[in-house]
């Protein structure tokens, strides 16, 4: 009878410390994985902290990424600091890393952007075009790598090879007809083969039909065809070069053709070179003219600066593609007055 008593119970006492078993294991897991991610959560906060001192490292992005899951858009938008700390040395590093460990052919492409866009900001033309190629290889149609592609050989003057990127923009329906008309004049103002004359007339042909190339069309001139620029001055809207104008020397001036020009005999006046006590509708012209004709121990003397028509940003030096939103000849120029080099009182004097 204790024996079939014995037997009975077996069975229960079996399940109970099966139970008991898993209850335990469950509870040991459960304990782990809280202890887990509060240590995680701490090491994240601790993370979090040094990014907001600034003491985040590049190797800090990665780990973010790996270890704790944090969304690939929050990395890069954490890494983008380093973009507008002029850090691109770091920034680099940050994406390289990534790519190491991303697997998704769009984000491997969105890095290999910022990538190439980083070396481009850099000043890294040749590991930014091998970036935009490798790009190609596997995404033709990508625009934002053509568009980078223009910009670097323009900037290495290799315009045939610009030529061919703007026919691949062409047959995606990207408007490029600007474009087209501005690498011409690159080239032809590059070209060192061709007779100053021709150049000139070619350069007038493209000029009245699109008024948008002035500034190279006159910029060219004053470098190398300053008689053909003071014959035909009429054609042009001089306060749109009131930099290069100042910046003449007094002896390639046509004074005969200066005096007749208001906007001239102001500018000169303003710089010197002429005697004028007429006032400017440019008000920086009219305080260095007031100034010259004064006794006051005064020093101005007038700086530019460039506003990009477009993106609205400015630059203390021109450049004929705006360095932020790359649109074309969209920079004007916008006159400051500074303080002189030397004062009168000066022992140079």
């Amino acid at each position: 009878m204790d024996g079939l008593v014995i037997e009975y119970h077996d069975p229960l006492f079996g399940i109970f410390t099966l139970f008991l078993v898993i209850f335990i294991a469950s509870f040991l897991t459960y304990a782990y994985n809280i202890y887990i991610e509060r240590k995680s959560r701490k090491e994240y906060r601790d993370f979090i902290k040094k990014f907001e001192l600034g003491d985040l490292k590049e190797d800090d992005y990665i780990s973010l990424y790996t270890t704790y899951n944090l969304p690939f858009d929050s990395i890069i938008l954490l890494a983008s600091s380093f973009l507008h700390k002029g850090e691109y040395n770091k920034a680099v590093s940050v994406y390289q890393g990534l790519l190491n460990h991303v697997k998704e052919p769009v984000k491997k492409e969105e890095l290999l952007e910022l990538l190439g866009k980083t070396y481009f900001k850099g000043g890294f033309l040749q590991r930014s075009k091998e970036t935009f190629l490798k790009i190609l290889q596997f995404s033709p149609r990508n625009t934002q790598a053509l568009f980078h592609l223009l910009f670097i050989y323009e900037k290495l003057r290799e315009y045939t090879k610009a030529e061919d990127v703007m026919e691949s923009l062409d047959e995606i329906d990207e408007n490029v007809r600007t474009d087209k008309t501005y690498i011409r004049t690159l080239a032809l103002i590059d070209n060192i083969r061709m007779p100053i004359d021709e150049k000139t007339q070619k350069l007038l042909a493209i000029y009245n039909i699109n008024p948008l190339i002035e500034r190279l069309f006159l910029d060219f001139l004053l470098k190398y065809n300053k008689p053909f620029f003071w014959k035909n001055i009429e054609l042009f809207d001089l306060t749109k070069i009131i930099d290069l104008l100042w910046f003449l020397d007094q002896k390639d001036l046509e004074l005969e053709i200066v005096e007749k020009i208001p906007f001239l005999k102001h500018l000169y006046s303003a710089k010197g070179f002429l005697k004028d006590n007429v006032a400017s509708e440019i008000f920086e012209l009219s305080v260095l003219i007031a100034t010259k004709n004064s006794t006051l121990d005064v020093n101005l003397d007038l700086n530019f600066y460039f506003l990009c028509t477009k993106c609205k940003k400015t630059i203390p030096m021109y450049d004929s593609r705006c360095p932020h939103c790359h649109n074309i000849l969209t920079l004007k120029v916008k006159p400051q007055l500074t303080k002189g080099y030397y004062e009168k009182n000066s022992s140079l004097q």
